[in-house]
């Protein structure tokens, strides 16, 4: 399978890094998410791509490059909607942390028994002082409301793969950036007279990160090609499969880049902490690396199976 983008989807990639870079430069990444932030993504038809004819291959495309520049916000259960959306996967009795409750209109809930959407104004929360990511807000809401179905008995396990692949396609993005970060710096830092790049253990980590985004990059893809046409593959393995790899791309990228930064890599000033915290946000939504892991698993004949739920799989970094 040719994962080469097409020159439709470089022109769009080029596109919205452009619109990126001048919109959302790191200083207003780091004000955070608000309305404006979805409008203007909106009016560049980032949350319409499916109905304006793109394909979930370009949908990957579109969202690795919003996690390169790590935009904030509730952007994959945005899309497709016409106002901010945040989401929760199957939730257990009792409290619920809801992500940027004073920023969205609706909150969507995945159960078993299907999608259900629950305004935010019927949601009572008090927000958290410490949240793991300082750019992803969030609020304790104990106990949620019925709210309304929406769609047919199976939307959620169509919400599920597509918002495994949004979101396993901006952790792509975000171990991207991570290696570009981490080379740019190794390029100029100096120790000993020498820039701290040609330094074996160095090139080791920046080869590691760089191998790590582009595998899991081609799982994305290969996911995206699955939810475009169902018939080339298995679609519960290659999600899981493309989410596992991105989470740990991401994962493990934000912690290598943060060693090569040394102790400034976890200041406020240096960005790469930023994504290494938004990747362990990302983590646990539309499946951690061990859900996901068990998972692929269970898609697999046993001999197969049993190596993947090894604990002594991988170290995670």
């Amino acid at each position: 399978m040719n994962f080469d983008l097409s020159d439709d989807q470089v022109a769009l990639r080029d596109g919205i890094r452009a619109l990126l870079q001048g919109k959302y430069p790191m200083a207003r990444v780091r004000e955070g998410f608000d309305r404006s932030v979805f409008e203007d993504l909106a009016g560049a038809g980032v949350f319409s791509l499916r109905d304006d004819g793109f394909g979930w291959t370009d949908a990957a495309v579109v969202y690795e490059e919003l996690g390169r520049a790590l935009v904030p916000g509730p952007l994959v259960w945005s899309f497709g909607r016409a106002v901010p959306t945040a989401g929760c996967c199957c939730p257990a009795p009792g409290a619920v942390l809801v992500e940027h409750l004073d920023a969205i209109d609706d909150l969507l809930v995945l159960r078993r028994d299907g999608v259900w959407r629950i305004g935010a104004a019927d949601l009572v929360g008090a927000g958290q002082d410490w949240p793991l990511d300082p750019l992803t807000p969030v609020w304790r809401v104990d106990g949620l409301p019925d709210g309304e179905p929406v769609g047919e008995t199976d939307a959620a396990g169509g919400l599920w793969y597509s918002g495994g692949v949004l979101t396993a396609a901006y952790l792509v993005g975000m171990a991207d950036a991570c290696t570009t970060l981490a080379v740019d710096y190794a390029k100029e830092r100096r120790q000993f007279e020498r820039a701290i790049g040609s330094f074996q253990a160095v090139k080791h980590l920046c080869a590691d990160m760089a191998v790590r985004a582009e595998v899991a990059r081609a799982a994305v893809h290969t996911a995206a090609c699955v939810l475009d046409d169902p018939g080339v593959g298995d679609r519960e393995r290659t999600v899981s499969g493309a989410k596992l790899l991105a989470n740990e791309a991401a994962i493990a990228n934000g912690r290598a880049a943060t060693q090569v930064f040394g102790g400034m890599g976890f200041t406020w000033e240096v960005d790469v902490h930023l994504y290494l915290k938004r990747a362990w946000v990302l983590d646990t939504v539309f499946g951690s690396v061990e859900h996901l892991a068990d998972a692929v698993a269970g898609t697999l004949p046993p001999p197969a199976a049993r190596a993947l739920a090894s604990p002594d799989r991988e170290n995670r970094g």
